[in-house]
């Protein structure tokens, strides 16, 4: 996905063959976005209140803010490759399925690198080891 503009009136969508799908959660009125072939996941706030049901002609700011990776592809801590799961926690923790890295980087809020949660071993299929995960 290049570009998504929620709440415009010529609203763009493209996708690219490496991302045949991408992560999406909404919390505490944030929209946040994984962009698998750019690395990176967005924080979109809301421009209105809402309550936990999103309204359908709901806005989001233009411009994101990366709150994880950004850094290009890479298997550093502080970069992604093939974002495409997310999980918010309740104290804004953001979990995310670093899908071609086969692990899983936990990203405080405010960090500019993660911490490997899960696997970071290597693709394969032992107790110890991921394989791609979503």
């Amino acid at each position: 996905m290049e570009e998504w503009t929620k709440g415009k009136t010529n609203n763009t969508f493209k996708s690219r063959h490496q991302c045949l799908d991408f992560g999406v959660h909404f919390v505490f009125l944030v929209f946040l976005l994984s962009v698998c072939y750019r690395h990176l996941v967005f924080h979109y706030p809301l421009r209105s209140p809402s309550s936990t049901n999103i309204h359908p002609n709901a806005r989001w700011q233009q411009n994101g803010i990366t709150v994880a990776g950004g850094n290009r592809q890479g298997n550093e801590i502080n970069q992604l490759s093939d974002p495409w799961g997310l999980y918010v926690d309740d104290d804004q923790t953001i979990y995310v399925a670093d899908t071609s890295n086969h692990r899983i980087v936990e990203w405080k809020r405010g960090a500019t690198s993660g911490q490997v949660v899960a696997d970071g071993n290597g693709q394969g299929s032992g107790d110890h080891q991921l394989d791609n995960p979503y």
